[in-house]
């Protein structure tokens, strides 16, 4: 399987697995931020899509030209969910989870520490092949548990993680079908 870091064109690597962020961080300490057209690449997203999302009050706005780490990393989970969920409904379950996209004093868990969850659970859901309503909620569970003094609200956090979780692995489905579909089309 061609596996990649949820949100980006990254490929997995096992320094990933705990702290998906770590991969990105070391570039972002060095440069003080991405470029449009560095986060471009990282995520496979135009950059006119990331304006977008600026514009539509999703994302916070940038001071000069470079992107913080998070903005980057709401980025990153925007982009991880976009294809199986409404953008409008992503930006509702983001306002769901941590506030006004401004202000982090709403926040019910650090968006490092909720992309780098998202995607312990994602691994670890890939690994055993569990992607079931059960085996998902009995891993977020387990993350929360470990997390719990730096998260405000584990019940809140606990149903909008198991939409994200779905909603990625939703989006894996889809174009796995779409993949299928496309071998089928070219035989015809």
């Amino acid at each position: 399987m061609n596996r990649i870091i949820p949100g980006t064109t990254l490929k997995f690597t096992e320094q990933a697995r705990d702290s998906a962020f770590s991969m990105i961080s070391p570039v972002l300490e060095a440069t003080g931020g991405l470029t449009l057209s560095q986060l471009s690449k990282l995520t496979g997203l135009e950059g006119t899509t990331i304006q977008n999302w600026i514009k539509r009050g999703w994302v916070s706005s940038t001071k000069g030209k470079k992107y913080s780490e998070r903005q980057i990393l709401r980025i990153l989970i925007i982009n991880m969910l976009r294809r199986a969920m409404k953008l409008d409904d992503i930006a509702s379950l983001m306002r769901y989870v941590n506030g006004d996209v401004e202000d982090t004093s709403d926040d019910i868990i650090a968006d490092i520490l909720l992309y780098n969850i998202l995607c312990r659970i994602i691994f670890t859901a890939e690994d055993e092949g569990a992607f079931d309503g059960e085996s998902v909620r009995s891993l977020i569970a387990s993350e929360i548990a470990e997390n719990t003094n730096e998260i405000a609200d584990d019940e809140k956090l606990s149903k909008a993680m198991y939409v994200m979780v779905m909603a990625y692995r939703s989006g894996c489905l889809m174009a796995e079908m779409e993949s299928g579909l496309d071998l089928i089309r070219s035989e015809m």
